[in-house]
């Protein structure tokens, strides 16, 4: 298995399925040790952890996963949530405590579920993402604000490949920067898992938001917790980033240079050393709890 910055899966691998209401999640599993679960991005499917998924199997029991509406995952116009769903998968796979890593979208379901499930949570890394709830204080630049109400409209007017550009320029470029900043694999291999949602996924279903919003229990949060963010980020995303390391107790924010919003896909390898570095530090006592509390870092 490969992708930009992919390289060959060692140990055994399983893929599978888990019905759900509504529903039918695809996932992926490799490696053995602690389990870790990566959450796809928004504007990706389970395709965009092809190098990491990789590299992270050589120490972890490594889960991806494609969440309802996205990837092969269909839904039915139901009511659902995320959290159940990434509950209802980890059931099914036997797993009782798991690292969740989550990219943007991802991220929030990761701490979602790290707040109505804390017992089921070691570690929680948060990448280019934000709590359900936040609003940044600082009003929304006018380079990003146009760039939104095109996407928008290239939405209602169902212009998928418009809008599949102008997301390409906003997250994967990052908001203001050069087209083609990023390197053209990479671009493309958004491109692509950007068009198959679209096209797939004509029925979104009824995401139900987990209530009160995270932004209010982030003093909640007690496992050892990472941020992560690139410094080419939309001014939202920058925000959450130093909101979340403020309000959960020793949480440690990594600032990647010169990155946007995909940063896993731009700095693979530096992407991974920072997670597995962190991981590393998580001490899990028998029984697999974690102790402590990652060191704040700035």
């Amino acid at each position: 298995m490969s992708g930009p910055g992919g390289d060959h899966v060692d140990g055994r691998r399983e893929r599978g399925t888990v019905e759900v209401a509504g529903s039918t999640l695809h996932y992926e599993a490799a490696g053995t040790g602690h389990p870790l679960v990566l959450i796809h991005a928004g504007v990706a499917d389970h395709r965009m952890w092809d190098g990491p998924f990789a590299a992270f199997a050589r120490s972890y029991r490594v889960i991806r996963y494609d969440t309802r509406g996205y990837g092969a995952s269909l839904t039915e116009d139901v009511e659902f949530s995320n959290r159940e769903d990434l509950a209802a998968l980890l059931d099914h796979l036997g797993i009782t405590r798991a690292h969740l890593l989550g990219v943007s979208r991802g991220g929030q379901i990761a701490m979602d579920f790290t707040l109505e499930r804390p017992s089921k949570v070691s570690a929680l890394i948060m990448v280019a993402s934000g709590p359900g709830g936040f609003h940044s204080p600082d009003p929304v630049p006018e380079v990003e604000t146009k760039v939104f109400d095109e996407m928008e409209a290239a939405w209602e007017a169902k212009e998928f490949e418009r809008l599949a550009d102008l997301e390409l320029r906003f997250w994967v470029d990052g908001p203001g920067q050069p087209e083609g900043r990023v390197p053209a694999p990479i671009r493309e291999h958004v491109r692509e898992m950007i068009l198959h949602n679209y096209r797939t996924h004509a029925v979104e279903g009824k995401p139900q938001p987990l209530k009160p919003p995270a932004a209010a229990r982030l003093g909640e949060i007690s496992v050892p917790a990472l941020i992560v963010t690139g410094d080419l980020d939309t001014s939202h995303i920058r925000a959450a980033s130093d909101f979340i390391t403020e309000h959960i107790r020793g949480a440690r924010k990594v600032v990647i240079p010169g990155t946007a919003h995909m940063l896993s896909l731009e700095q693979p390898q530096t992407f991974i050393q920072i997670v597995q570095e962190f991981l590393q530090e998580v001490r899990l006592p028998e029984g697999g709890a974690p102790a402590g509390g990652a060191r704040a870092t700035g």
